[in-house]
């Protein structure tokens, strides 16, 4: 255990002297890193990550609803928000916390460890955004903007160009061939804060096609994206 725990502090240094901050509290940077996996079974007062991700999530929104406010000031909403959901999503996330080398700092257990846990994008998109969550908490709305606009830069510059939303795309795509097209939500799972739903797409004459995201309207459009992608439409 004690081995384990120095190696788990030399992690936390080296992300750390990644993200150029050093923890007033590093207890927060050890909770933000932590899954649920290394505490089962094990007796202690810790916390996963799972709080901080909460929180992370409402910052990152913040953050990027500025930015994109500030950059884009003769769009309106519904200009507004296929740019967000871009750049606020699992994907994007997990982008953002390969980045950063986040991966590599996070507590497992050995066995999701040997799943190959330190690259599933839903862990690593979970973390960045419990990271946000501590950064914040350690140094306030300044700091957590200075990881969001350094480990998103590559997120930014992409939405420039303004996305289209691929449920707009596919209503398009279904209506000029007169095709019915409806989602229906066949799953939902997890905690009230962090909810995981699995939708799929009906386009009359095709097979169904599912999306998973971490609302209604998420999952909808990776439903979506996904039909498209396997036409060759771009969105």
């Amino acid at each position: 255990m004690a081995g384990a725990a120095r190696k788990t502090d030399a992690r936390l240094e080296e992300l750390e002297a990644r993200l150029g901050r050093n923890f007033a509290n590093r207890e927060l940077l050890r909770e933000a890193l932590t899954h649920a996996s290394a505490l089962d079974g094990v007796k202690t007062k810790r916390r996963s990550y799972d709080r901080l991700e909460f929180l992370g999530d409402r910052v990152l929104g913040l953050v990027v609803s500025e930015r994109l406010l500030a950059e884009h000031q003769n769009e309106e909403e519904g200009e507004l928000a296929p740019r967000f959901n871009a750049l606020v999503n699992r994907h994007a996330c997990a982008r953002a916390a390969r980045r950063a080398g986040l991966g590599e700092a996070v507590v497992l257990s050995p066995s999701e460890e040997s799943q190959g846990g330190r690259g599933k994008e839903a862990i690593l998109a979970d973390i960045c955004e419990s990271v946000i969550g501590a950064l914040y908490l350690d140094g306030g709305l300044d700091v957590a903007r200075g990881f969001i606009v350094r480990f998103w830069a590559d997120e930014f510059e992409s939405t420039k160009t303004a996305p289209r939303d691929a449920k707009t795309v596919l209503q398009e795509w279904t209506a000029a061939r007169k095709k019915g097209l409806s989602y229906s939500v066949i799953d939902q799972s997890g905690p009230e804060h962090a909810p995981h739903f699995v939708v799929e797409a009906r386009i009359d004459g095709f097979d169904y096609v599912r999306g998973e995201g971490g609302s209604k309207r998420e999952a909808q459009r990776a439903a979506a994206a996904a039909f498209l992608k396997a036409r060759g439409v771009d969105v």
